[in-house]
């Protein structure tokens, strides 16, 4: 049986390839605030996470995915038993809407304003990921995976936060951003409400480890 990560895996590349060479799907499917703000169309916040640019603009988001997603899955169904897919998927679908909240209150009548990808809610994923696995090695642009989660995770929000201000690339860096910070607030509602194991606890604790090990 797929794990709920291969499946949307499989689910988003499938509806990417489509939108590729079909313009109308693209349209039908993009986040466009106009139409959600005067034609009520809000399954927008969720459809376009599942199309993208290019294929690099989608190669990049899915291996993002794939290599925390099945880690940060297991742990899911480790502590949530037979609730953890469900509760994966929920933080997933969850990240697509939350992370784009603040754009499209900024854009909302903005008829030059589109966006697409799944990186917000990847985004959720890998900071759920760091946040679960602090000490976790990962790699910075050209840089090798040697940089531990808890460290790399405030070099991307500030970076994010920086390139939203600076803007001109058409990247939106307000949904990595969100995202990222909505994968930890997922974390900590979910485990601190529903197991007993303690997210902040542990995150501290890896910190330590790392430092005094």
């Amino acid at each position: 049986m797929f794990s709920i990560t291969i499946l949307i895996l499989i689910i988003t590349c499938v509806i990417s390839f489509t939108a590729f060479s079909n313009q109308k799907v693209l349209d039908d499917l993009i986040f466009y605030p106009p139409a959600i703000t005067q034609r009520n169309q809000w399954y927008r916040f969720v459809t376009n996470g599942f199309i993208h640019a290019d294929i690099t603009h989608l190669a990049f988001n899915m291996l993002s995915f794939y290599l925390f997603g099945e880690a940060v899955e297991k742990e899911f169904n480790y502590h949530f038993a037979e609730k953890g897919k469900m509760m994966f998927l929920l933080m997933y679908a969850t990240g697509i809407i939350v992370c784009l909240i603040p754009t499209y209150l900024k854009n909302r009548n903005n008829y030059h304003y589109r966006s697409l990808g799944a990186s917000g809610a990847v985004s959720a994923v890998v900071f759920a990921g760091i946040f679960l696995f602090p000490s976790i090695k990962i790699g910075l642009f050209i840089l090798p995976p040697i940089i531990p989660g808890f460290v790399f995770g405030p070099l991307y929000l500030v970076l994010s936060v920086y390139m939203a201000k600076r803007g001109g690339d058409n990247i939106n860096h307000s949904a990595h951003f969100w995202g990222a910070i909505w994968g930890i607030v997922f974390v900590m509602l979910s485990f601190g409400l529903l197991t007993d194991f303690n997210p902040v606890t542990n995150f501290i604790e890896g910190v330590k480890t790392y430092y005094f090990r």
